[in-house]
């Protein structure tokens, strides 16, 4: 439990992030900082809600990769119900904007008003018990809202890509880490299986396309080959850890936590594709609960087998 990981550690603070080139960049999270604070929820969400309005205008191309995201897993869907998804989602994208704000200004005290969590005490079990969790997440809009729900009362280890402006990256590893997260780099798988063979907390977020290398082509919703990636199989294979979903809903003004069952059970090892399967049965289990708050903005499936007849799923 005690052994050390390899962490990614809080960037500097030096005199050259306050060149003339980064003052945008403070002023904008500075703004954000004060605009969450002084404003009501209610207020803060239409303001959300009126930056995704205008981002759909202006992301015209990402809207239409939206449409085709949800044609592809929703055939049964018909043109008005995708057009309706779409317009809620880029919704939700702007709110995330504002959500980030939240999560990484707000203090405890206002988090706690707006949330309730559903089995933490599953959690909490495997930390007594000593076990490694993988926690299951989703590129749901409201993640770093997630994260901040997450630490207050288990935090853990995050899979950690740093942002290539300094003063945003030092904003940025400040505001996940401020209340007990540690960020473990994207690419240290050694400190991954560390983090879990010592019976602590590793977020994973297994819903994206992240191209051929290292994944496999199983079903997700109705694409009956989409690319996922094999790096949870191989965590889970290392450590024989528990795996636990974590994802947090928006209903109105407030955000549901829920901690699922532990499903490393019905996860065979040494079997990438069925583990695959199963991760991906339970993510689409928690995009059913509000899919219009998950980022349909990504091409899920720009990455096809080798043996397709398909050319390019967003032409």
């Amino acid at each position: 439990m005690g052994e050390k990981m390899k962490t990614v550690p809080s960037p500097k603070f030096t005199w050259a992030l306050l060149s003339p080139k980064y003052w945008l960049v403070w002023l904008s999270f500075s703004f954000l900082a004060v605009l969450v604070n002084v404003l009501p929820f209610v207020l803060l969400k239409r303001i959300g809600n009126g930056i995704g309005c205008l981002s759909k205008l202006c992301l015209k191309k990402r809207a239409n990769v939206a449409r085709k995201n949800l044609a592809l897993c929703f055939p049964h869907y018909s043109q008005t119900e995708i057009e309706l998804l779409v317009n809620e989602n880029f919704k939700n994208t702007g709110l995330a904007l504002i959500e980030t704000g939240m999560a990484w200004f707000w203090p405890d005290w206002r988090v706690k008003r707006h949330i309730s969590i559903v089995g933490q005490e599953k959690i909490l079990e495997k930390e007594q018990e000593g076990k490694g969790v993988l926690v299951l997440c989703c590129h749901f809009l409201n993640l770093e809202m997630t994260a901040r729900i997450f630490s207050l009362f288990a935090p853990g280890y995050g899979v950690y890509r740093a942002n290539s402006n300094p003063v945003y990256e030092f904003i940025q590893h400040r505001g996940r880490t401020r209340k007990g997260h540690k960020m473990i780099d994207r690419h240290d798988v050694k400190s991954m299986i560390k983090v879990l063979k010592s019976g602590n907390r590793l977020w994973y977020l297994p819903d994206h396309d992240y191209g051929r290398r290292n994944s496999v082509f199983v079903p997700f919703f109705a694409v009956k080959e989409a690319a996922t990636t094999t790096g949870s199989s191989f965590l889970i294979d290392m450590t024989k850890c528990a795996v636990m979903s974590g994802t947090s809903i928006r209903s109105d003004n407030h955000y549901t936590l829920e901690i699922g069952d532990d499903i490393s059970d019905d996860i065979p090892r040494r079997d990438a594709v069925t583990a695959a399967n199963v991760l991906n049965r339970e993510i689409e289990r928690l995009i059913e609960k509000e899919p219009s708050q998950w980022m349909w903005l990504h091409k899920r499936f720009k990455t096809l087998p080798e043996d397709s007849e398909e050319m390019n799923r967003y032409a």
